[in-house]
């Protein structure tokens, strides 16, 4: 039983509780500081992560696409959140991936920010600006903050999610992350929309996503199996972890595959590469013969989720009736 003088903290402190920030503006952002910095991402959230506020019970993680545009993704998630009637006792975070590396991503970067590389931040690559730090390490710094409940001590559940390359972020990370074991939280992915995937071994599917087998093609496709593609000559994060860790950690984490079932277009930065063509012709049949392949080869109990009447778009999946119990679930 808490005591009086307990309980009266607990509802006092609940109802000075700050409210949600849901603005896509800098007083809704605060900084990820690695090791004491002076490196550091920023992230977009409801909820500060250094205030104490014991109404938290859940978090949401929400990884940007190719545009790193992490402000308007925080703008959905907020309003997902809100249509599920989560303001206010979620928070929900979009972490910045900001690239500098030209090629198409040249993004201000603030003092002692990370520079992350133009694409193989999607799968764990290393930082440009600091050879200690990768992508998914970004991710970890932002568990462990959640997990120590200093700000949140009634946190229960996170949710990590991303959507197109953020969706192919998830895959990697919900394989590779080292921490998922050792925070004390229940923490599951919700993978969305993804051009690619990582495969755990050579096989490939047939055009029925239906059975597995080795890729007949390889002769003429050599890059098939090369991360982030498949397991072979891993760098970045991943590098570190054996084969049998990766299928592993997999085939133990809860993952839902969120996919649009108008998402069957080569639009919006889909891959069409040779290695993503053997995976499917469409992010949709992509997404459907993962979780089958993942749940019959490897023994995990993945589900797929095919969301009505959204194509490639975070927005319509993200605030989707199908989505908001998946994302925003207490179980």
């Amino acid at each position: 039983m808490y005591s009086r003088a307990t309980l009266v903290l607990f509802l006092v402190t609940a109802a000075f509780a700050a409210p949600p920030c849901t603005s896509a503006r800098p007083e809704c952002t605060e900084w990820i500081v690695y090791a004491g910095g002076p490196a550091r991402s920023l992230i977009y959230r409801t909820h500060s992560l250094d205030v104490r506020n014991p109404q938290v019970t859940r978090a949401l993680i929400v990884v940007h696409g190719m545009g790193r545009d992490a402000d308007n993704y925080f703008r959905s998630a907020v309003a997902a959140a809100f249509l599920a009637g989560a303001l206010e006792n979620t928070a929900v975070i979009a972490p910045r991936i900001a690239s500098h590396e030209g090629r198409g991503c040249a993004d201000t970067l603030a003092s002692g920010e990370v520079n992350w590389p133009c694409n193989a931040w999607r799968s764990g690559g290393l930082s440009l600006n600091n050879d200690k730090l990768t992508s998914f390490d970004f991710v970890d710094e932002i568990l462990r903050k959640l997990a120590s409940k200093k700000a949140f001590p009634n946190l229960g559940r996170i949710v990590v999610t991303g959507h197109s390359a953020g969706g192919q972020f998830a895959n990697r990370y919900s394989m590779g992350n080292t921490v998922h074991e050792t925070l004390g939280i229940p923490v599951s992915y919700v993978v969305s929309n993804p051009s690619s995937y990582a495969y755990l071994d050579e096989t490939r599917p047939n055009t029925a996503g239906s059975a597995f087998a080795p890729f007949g093609d390889a002769p003429n496709c050599p890059a098939y199996d090369g991360w982030a593609y498949g397991l072979q000559k891993r760098s970045g994060y991943t590098a570190k972890e054996s084969d049998g860790q990766l299928r592993k950690q997999l085939a133990a984490r809860p993952v839902v595959y969120l996919l649009g079932e108008l998402d069957i277009l080569p639009l919006a930065g889909f891959d069409s590469s040779c290695p993503a063509m053997a995976q499917g012709p469409t992010r949709l049949a992509r997404g459907q013969a993962f979780a089958t392949y993942v749940n019959e080869k490897f023994g995990a109990k993945h589900k797929a989720v095919v969301v009505p009447l959204c194509g490639h778009n975070a927005r319509c999946m993200y605030t989707s009736e199908t989505a908001l119990p998946i994302l925003f679930s207490n179980e």
